[in-house]
């Protein structure tokens, strides 16, 4: 299974050429019982470890749990072929569930008394080994990367930076699956400009900027407008735009802001108990870099964010897309990473936003008994034709 990412200085591309899931009725009876005639090339890549069903038993939701009867790892596609075959040819088909890295939610990577097909170790390739980068000189788009759906987003850009080449668009964490992010489309804050996961940029810094707003009408206006700037030839968009809450009743994640400043931040939540920050990120290198930080200072003066609360830092282009994974580093040791995760993604029209953050943002979060402090509520402003 392999995914063909074509890299070029204008537009990177994400092809899935192939993709198997598997749904039939499950069979409760032993494992013994269930596939006396299986061939033995693929009965030598099941496992019952202990270990790996516990594994392939929960995802990063923490709310659904399902124990397969066993996890199959796959050398090739031909592995995940001639399984599928194989319990097509049984009177009573096994279920089987593809799971790479376990970031979705739902249960929707796992099986109960099925199959769970171990994805990571396809071809057993780890670390941007079968990832190739190729510039040709022949295509119109020059360079195009091969990379297996098994691979890590991470290793994926590791990988391109060394050819000075690089997809523009991922998802906030980059320790994904290749397949697993583009099977959901891969949607981030740069989406809404280039799209879900295309397109490329060249050594890049990150300049990022906060933008505080106690008013979400106000808000939101501020998104729209920044949108409008979407097709990929203007020189006034963003790369990324993303929205937050700061709300009382969660811990505030403040790293970001300068130490000074957390106090009045902390003081500004409790006052108007919910805040909104938006987020831009515009990306340079050393020949850009003056244009694009006039560029961000002219568009922020046609915005209407509280007056000195706008905060800003450049960061070098690898570690603004490892954000994520720093947080991750961070918190796992607080036992805050690996707690019950009800995560929820959902489309709301431009016309019912008003309506969704009076019912929602200031109706059902403040209400909520959240012991443990933690959650996050992002907001992305998105344009109809990407």
């Amino acid at each position: 299974m392999t995914w063909n990412i074509v890299l070029s200085k204008a537009m990177t591309v994400l092809l899935l050429l192939s993709t198997v899931v598997i749904q039939a009725q499950s069979d409760a009876r032993p494992w013994s019982s269930l596939f006396p005639s299986i061939p033995k090339d693929l009965a030598s890549k099941f496992t019952r470890n202990p270990q790996s069903l516990s594994l392939a038993s929960s995802d990063f939701g923490k709310l659904v749990h399902k124990t397969p009867k066993a996890v199959f790892e796959p050398h090739s596609v031909e592995d995940i072929s001639a399984l599928i075959s194989f319990s097509n040819s049984l009177h009573n088909p096994f279920t089987i569930a593809s799971r790479g890295r376990g970031h979705s939610v739902s249960g929707q990577a796992m099986t109960r008394d099925g199959v769970v097909l171990n994805m990571t170790h396809l071809n057993a390739f780890k670390h941007g080994s079968r990832i190739r980068v190729v510039c040709d000189g022949k295509s119109a788009w020059d360079c195009y990367a091969d990379v297996g759906g098994e691979q890590l987003w991470i290793d994926v850009l590791n990988t391109t930076l060394k050819h000075g080449l690089t997809p523009l668009s991922f998802t906030d964490y980059l320790y994904l699956t290749v397949g697993g992010t583009l099977s959901n489309a891969g949607i981030f804050g740069g989406t809404f400009r280039f799209g879900p996961q295309i397109s490329n940029v060249l050594e890049l810094d990150a300049r990022r900027i906060h933008l505080l707003y106690s008013d979400f009408t106000t808000f939101s206006k501020d998104q729209e407008y920044i949108i409008s700037f979407n097709e990929r030839n203007s020189t006034s968009a963003p790369d990324f735009l993303e929205g937050r809450l700061l709300v009382t009743q969660l811990a505030l994640e403040l790293s970001f802001y300068p130490t000074a400043d957390k106090p009045r931040i902390t003081s500004l939540v409790t006052k108007h108990g919910i805040i909104y920050v938006l987020e831009l990120v515009r990306y340079f290198d050393k020949n850009s870099e003056t244009r694009v930080k006039q560029e961000l200072k002219s568009l922020i003066k046609r915005l209407n964010f509280l007056p000195t609360f706008d905060f800003e830092q450049d960061e070098g282009y690898l570690e603004f897309l490892q954000r994520v994974y720093t947080a991750e580093v961070y918190i796992g040791p607080l036992g805050i990473w690996n707690v019950p995760h009800p995560w929820l993604n959902v489309f709301v029209p431009k016309s019912r936003i008003i309506e969704f953050n009076e019912g929602v943002f200031k109706g059902i979060v403040p209400q909520q008994n959240v012991t443990s402090k933690s959650g996050l509520y992002l907001i992305y402003p998105m344009n109809r034709n990407k």
